[in-house]
């Protein structure tokens, strides 16, 4: 399965090399432009069958991502578990649940998420999550690019594991900061 994420990134023109900054802040030589891929409704709809089937087994209740292209995922990922899709939007700095969305107590809940690097709008979600008095029964993404394990106190199961290292502006590699810098798009955190 991973070969072929990998394979739809190259394809769709969504894996990128250059001098990236990302929206952790920090800085790059590779970029996944998931907007690439999932304009594309048949490798929107592969991602996320792949993902939906990964929590096939798994009694979900909503499947929950993040304005913007975790709607698209959201919704994907819904439609092949027969669940509820939401999404969360940033407001002022903070996840919330808008347009009379909500999360019931106890329910369980799929997070989907596009491209992890740091898992700060992971942690982000479980939060609105916690905060509304329910469980994450795991999270799925297309692609976890950080060179860390990162713990989620859940399932975790992205679709492609790629490493690519980033580094803060100050620790960057000469051979990097010598590259003219790219800013794609960003989610404004």
């Amino acid at each position: 399965m991973e070969n072929e994420i990998l394979e739809l990134l190259k394809d769709s023109g969504a894996f990128l090399e250059g001098h990236f900054l990302l929206t952790s802040g920090k800085h790059s030589n590779v970029y996944i432009e998931k907007f690439r891929l999932m304009e594309s409704p048949k490798h929107l709809d592969t991602i996320c069958q792949m993902m939906a089937s990964q929590f096939n087994n798994s009694k979900v209740d909503v499947v929950l991502g993040a304005a913007i292209g975790g709607i698209l995922l959201s919704s994907g990922v819904a439609k092949y578990l027969n669940k509820k899709s939401i999404f969360t939007e940033r407001v002022k700095e903070r996840m919330e649940l808008r347009r009379g969305f909500e999360i019931k107590d106890n329910s369980r809940v799929l997070i989907v998420e596009d491209i992890v690097s740091t898992g700060g709008s992971i942690f982000e979600l479980i939060n609105v999550v916690k905060e509304n008095n329910a469980n994450v029964v795991g999270v799925t993404s297309i692609v976890h690019r950080s060179v860390n394990p990162i713990d989620f106190d859940c399932d975790y199961m992205p679709l492609l594991n790629h490493p690519v290292e980033s580094w803060e502006e100050e620790c960057m590699p000469d051979w990097l900061s010598k590259t003219p810098i790219t800013i794609n798009g960003r989610s404004g955190k």
